[in-house]
């Protein structure tokens, strides 16, 4: 299955929700034969217009299906939409490659590609980061975890969903990448929230800081592209009222997921724990839909 062939190539994917209509979409638009499914009939039907094939259900979806595509919100949703008697592994065609771009837990997404394996099916891992933004425009970036052939099997259907595709290695090694990288990048966002917030305690407006500090030191990607304090980056969240974007639930979900695969591997990650227990204080105050920077409005007091 080579770019020359995409035509070619019968999609099965499962799960429409914010992320995986738009990739849903985005893969009929590369010319692929996509059959469709969610427990959501309004989901399926924004599908179906976005060029993609009705699925029933999941053996339907994935029954003649050359690739296997889901976006699934848990790794409890992933194991069973795999592992069950109506499921992906039961149900496909031999030879189908499976990828699944859910974020979940390390040892889930060993577990399933192991249970395909031993039925002789070829999986991936491949989490995503972009947000929905970028998957409406098809410049996700794929973090994919798997053998080097499984990897190279699915590359091109990723290229038609995002613009960076990277392999990390071995079975699962994409969500290590992924929860890593935001486990990261919460922590940044905190630590660029209180640098702005003590700025203004101290006489500094927003705005000369960021010009100072975006081009010193302390610049960073949750500073320059996602600034937390409303003015600097006009297309950052913060000046629509914080809303996502990336929502705070999400992130916390992600750093939850961090802290558990740290807890497993005895990895020290004090700034990780903090950081999600501060996020969690935006889930208990149910401020949680904001985007992950309202987290800035915790810290100055506003929330």
């Amino acid at each position: 299955m080579r770019i020359g062939r995409m035509n070619m190539t019968k999609i099965g994917f499962i799960g429409l929700g914010n992320m995986g209509g738009p990739m849903a979409a985005n893969l009929a638009k590369a010319g692929l034969d996509v059959t469709a499914t969610d427990l959501s009939i309004g989901a399926v039907d924004r599908a179906v217009e976005a060029g993609c094939q009705r699925g029933e259900t999941v053996a339907a979806a994935v029954a003649d299906a050359d690739v296997v595509v889901t976006m699934l919100p848990a790794g409890a949703h992933v194991r069973s939409v795999y592992t069950e008697d109506y499921g992906v592994i039961a149900n496909a065609k031999t030879g189908a490659l499976f990828i699944d771009s859910s974020t979940i837990d390390v040892d889930s997404a060993r577990a399933v590609i192991a249970a395909a394996a031993e039925k002789g099916f070829a999986m991936v891992d491949a989490p995503v980061s972009g947000g929905v933004a970028a998957a409406t425009a098809g410049t996700l970036t794929f973090m994919t975890g798997g053998e080097a052939e499984a990897f190279e099997r699915a590359k091109p259907v990723l290229e038609a969903m995002g613009k960076n595709i990277f392999h990390a290695g071995a079975a699962g090694n994409g969500q290590v990448a992924k929860i890593c990288n935001n486990m990261l990048l919460g922590i940044s966002m905190i630590g660029v929230s209180e640098a702005f917030n003590l700025a203004e305690k101290l006489g500094l407006d927003a705005q000369t800081f960021f010009d100072i500090s975006s081009t010193a030191s302390g610049q960073c990607w949750s500073m320059t592209s996602y600034c937390p304090a409303p003015g600097p980056v006009p297309a950052a969240p913060s000046n629509r009222d914080y809303q996502p974007g990336f929502s705070a639930a999400m992130m916390l979900k992600d750093m939850r997921l961090a802290q558990e695969a740290a807890h497993k591997a005895k990895a020290a990650t004090p700034l990780g724990a903090q950081a999600e227990a501060l996020f969690a204080l935006m889930e208990s105050a149910g401020k949680d839909n904001l985007d992950f920077s309202g987290v800035m409005k915790l810290i100055n007091g506003k929330l």
